[in-house]
């Protein structure tokens, strides 16, 4: 198979598809792999890096669509690159398709074959592709909070932590999965009164064991979430339903009763955002305020430390883009029911019960689309 890894477009992203190294287990496989001209540069990979391994580098993303079979990717592709798809193309990446209606009906128009990482499963009911990234996110999460606190972006001036004789920072973590815990992780790390809520009373017991007890776990009603939100200095926005939009838990009007210059880091804005004022956020621009809090609604947080998250994501996704490539996207759908809960929209149709519900479209079953 020929495999395409252009370089990422979206704004201030570093990551890269594919290493060097990948790019090696591909072409050893008997694949070949073109990589566009400074794909990998962001994390310090140069063209030579690629070529060393085998790879042939071209100049342009237009010439990497064009010959490629599979393009692997990293965020969802943007317009202009959703225009060079084709029929048939296969397109591995990240999509949160259910917030975006303008690129589900690209991906519609385009007849390729779409797989999202974020909706790829596994035997333990994880979402494998998702998790590296909501590792990094998660920790991200409390440095993001930690800096929108500071009173230069218009926080309430508080140090995360605290120091002795003055209180740490609130922090309560809407959500104790793979963001909430690593949140978790950091915030207690640096000191701060951390409060986890979840609807999972197993997740609750995860965490209250994971941590001591120095995490407050608690069972997520309306009243207990509208109590901590509004008693907390950091809100992370941590909740995640596959493949789906996410539920606006923190709402207007808890916003305005929030207290000045408390902030909130809403993880979940790639999936539309569990906050009803969040709207998508760059690292180029990464905070807005509403009602004297701040929000900080980045939607490629990883994005910001490339190179971890880069290698992250390859150890996840390889083996995958090895199955799809030894086997064709056909069989490899057919014989893993993991990878096809992947497929998204698959020749003109929506295969994703979720994100066909989420925006209004027929829904087809992938395995009685594929066949």
């Amino acid at each position: 198979m020929i495999i395409g890894v252009p370089k990422e477009i979206k704004n201030h992203e570093y990551r890269v598809g594919m290493t060097p190294a990948s790019v090696r287990e591909l072409i050893g496989h008997g694949h070949s792999v073109f990589v566009e001209h400074n794909a990998g540069s962001g994390i310090g990979f140069t063209d030579a890096d690629y070529e060393a391994v085998g790879a042939n580098v071209l100049a342009t993303a237009a010439e990497v669509f064009a010959k490629a079979e599979m393009i692997v990717k990293v965020k969802e592709p943007q317009p202009a690159e959703r225009a060079m798809l084709r029929e048939g193309q296969i397109l591995f990446t990240y999509l949160h398709l259910a917030p975006d209606l303008p690129q589900t009906q690209d991906l519609i128009a385009s007849k390729a074959v779409c797989i999202a990482y974020e909706t790829v499963t596994d035997n333990k009911g994880g979402l494998p592709l998702l998790a590296p990234m909501s590792e990094v996110a998660g920790r991200m999460s409390i440095q993001a909070g930690a800096r929108a606190l500071e009173k230069s972006c218009a926080g309430r001036g508080m140090l995360l932590g605290g120091v002795p004789g003055v209180a740490p920072a609130k922090v309560v973590i809407i959500g104790g999965g793979m963001v909430g815990a690593n949140a978790a992780q950091m915030a207690v790390g640096m000191g701060a009164d951390v409060t986890v809520l979840d609807r999972n009373v197993d997740v609750l017991r995860r965490i209250n064991a994971q941590f001591n007890g120095a995490v407050k776990a608690i069972y997520s009603t309306a009243e207990a979430l509208e109590q901590e939100v509004l008693a907390a200095d950091l809100v992370i926005g941590g909740v995640l339903v596959p493949g789906a939009a996410a539920p606006k838990l923190v709402t207007r009007e808890h916003i305005k009763r929030m207290k000045p210059g408390s902030a909130i880091v809403d993880v979940a804005i790639d999936q539309g955002g569990c906050v009803e004022t969040s709207k998508p956020t760059t690292h180029a621009d990464p905070t807005y305020i509403v009602n004297d809090v701040v929000h900080y609604c980045v939607a490629n947080m990883p994005g910001a430390v490339p190179l971890t998250s880069t290698f992250a994501l390859n150890n996840a996704t390889l083996p995958f883009i090895i199955r799809l490539a030894n086997k064709g996207y056909k069989k490899a759908l057919q014989e893993d029911k993991h990878l096809l809960a992947g497929l998204n929209v698959y020749h003109g149709k929506v295969t994703n019960q979720s994100v066909a519900e989420a925006l209004g479209f027929a829904y087809v079953a992938p395995e009685v689309a594929i066949g």
